[in-house]
């Protein structure tokens, strides 16, 4: 039997209006991946940020290696053994990945820094572990799968023999999350203990030994890994049956509502530039825009909406050319666009759920009368998109800033859903959300279908892609190699393309 490494029993932690966890449980196992999973404000992060100190329980007790605390610092759980890596990286970007690791626990040798003895440390675990890092690259120079190496490589550095990792695939391609499994069961197989929180159903059953589910921040269960199932897994989250698979719905298609003509756009990067992209996406259709993350995906959303200018082609919406015009003038002539990243475009989060619901619409009967707001109006509004799109808590003056990842994107999907535009651009519309908001965004985009528009989904989500698409294009480098039809795709044929395989059209 293995030697339970971290027992915390009775765990609760409030925070202003929110009970975080109530009567939290949790244990770890030597040698074991032990996965936390439930959905965004359950409670696993709140947990496992008290294990490593960051957050002092009002009440339990914490017991590493058979010792029996009521708190910890984070310089205890360091001393401890444990280290965690947090879902948005802490790492300082103009400094080098070699200087990122030891900041703090320098080697020293007559005074200095003893470089030779950092790397010969930072070799060791690269080579123990398959963590390939680039120890003289600036952090901004490195990618997201890199970073995350380093951030792993910096916790073992400090002596970490148990690991707790927070969503560590949510910035991940999926060659990267691949890649990050096998680091995991290497690291298992060397003797560590490794806490992975998550709510991706599919990546938890392929690497946990056992898993626990939060719910409302308490303890629902832990099962083995071996002897549950994704359905099984959804019902213990969410506490009722959860539908996320299944075919596209079939819908009657109509006129061409969007068209891509030969388009050129600048990138973020060079392999993100856009050379020559076309497509057309019909209503009663969606067009599933897939490919790894960074290969002009980002750059055609923001080209299709206005935010990024176009040196060549046209981009036609509703017969008209809209390439170059303000995003105001597009959303005019019949876009709505969930942005992927909800905080920087999607939402203000300074101003309230009722001022983001109707920021489309506040210049419109009745929600504005001559020009004056009509606050009662804009109540109303607001009121009946909260209980159509179930925005949790339900309250019309909550700050934006207030709301978990999942309910902030149901206020933008509720926002765009709802204006009944002709063409629907959803870039990355599930990204970073929990499980229940999943299902209800996928019904929405399928509503939306139904009821006529065309919907361009733009995601890094294979699942996703095949199960709501009609047709799927697929994006490398910045072009398109190839477009089939759903019920031609399968994983291994748009891996193919995915990776420059086929045909560019």
């Amino acid at each position: 039997m293995s030697r339970i490494l971290i027992e915390m029993k009775g765990i609760c932690k409030e925070f202003p209006g929110v009970k975080a966890v109530q009567d939290g449980l949790f244990t770890l196992e030597e040698g074991e991946i032990h996965s936390l999973i439930g959905e965004n404000g359950a409670g696993k992060s709140t947990l496992m940020k008290i294990l490593y100190g960051m957050y002092v329980p009002e009440e339990g007790s914490i017991a590493v290696k058979g010792q029996t605390y009521s708190s910890l610092t984070p310089k205890q759980a360091i001393g401890l053994g444990i280290g965690m890596v947090h879902q948005e990286f802490m790492l300082v970007r103009e400094m080098t990945v070699l200087e990122n690791i030891i900041l703090g626990f320098e080697p020293r040798k007559g005074g200095r820094i003893d470089r030779k003895a950092a790397l010969e440390k930072i070799e060791y675990y690269a080579d123990a572990y398959g963590l390939r890092v680039h120890p003289d690259k600036k952090v901004e120079e490195i990618s997201v799968g890199e970073a995350q190496r380093v951030e792993i490589i910096k916790t073992l550095y400090r002596g970490a023999e148990i690991l707790v990792l927070d969503e560590p695939t949510a910035v991940l391609t999926p060659q990267e999350a691949e890649q990050l499994f096998c680091i995991l069961r290497s690291m298992k197989e060397g003797g560590k203990s490794i806490v992975f929180i998550s709510h991706k159903l599919q990546e938890v059953l392929a690497i946990s030994d056992r898993i626990t589910v939060m719910r409302g921040g308490k303890h629902i269960a832990t099962v083995a890994g071996s002897s549950t199932s994704a359905p099984e897994l959804a019902r213990l989250m969410v506490g009722r049956e959860v539908f996320l698979g299944g075919s596209p719905v079939p819908a009657a298609k109509g006129d061409v509502a969007l068209s891509v003509e030969s388009v050129f756009v600048p990138g973020e990067k060079e392999l993100s530039k856009l050379r020559g992209v076309s497509f057309s996406v019909r209503k009663g259709e969606i067009l599933g825009i897939a490919g790894v993350n960074g290969n002009g995906q980002s750059e055609l959303a923001e080209a299709i909406a206005g935010l990024r200018p176009v040196q060549r082609g046209r981009v036609v919406l509703g017969g008209v050319e809209v390439q170059n015009l303000p995003p105001r003038r597009i959303r005019e002539h019949g876009l709505s666009h969930i942005p992927e990243d909800r905080n920087q475009r999607g939402l203000d989060r300074l101003s309230d759920v009722k001022e983001n619901l109707a920021a489309c619409s506040f210049t419109e009967a009745p929600l504005s009368h001559f020009g004056v707001m009509r606050w009662g109006k804009v109540r109303e509004f607001a009121d009946g998109l909260i209980r159509s799109y179930d925005i949790r808590p339900a309250g019309v003056d909550i700050p934006a800033s207030g709301l978990s990842g999942g309910n902030a994107q149901k206020v933008v999907v509720a926002r765009e859903v709802s204006r009944g535009a002709d063409v629907l651009l959803a870039s990355q519309p599930t990204r970073g959300v929990d499980i229940g908001s999943i299902e209800t965004i996928r019904n929405e985009l399928n509503r939306a279908k139904e009821a006529g528009a065309a919907v361009v989904l733009i995601s890094s989500d294979l699942e996703e892609i095949l199960s709501l698409s009609d047709r799927i294009a697929v994006m490398f480098e910045g072009r398109i190699t190839g477009v089939v039809d759903a019920s031609e795709a399968d994983e291994e044929k748009l891996g193919l393309l995915m990776t420059g395989g086929g045909t560019h059209v």
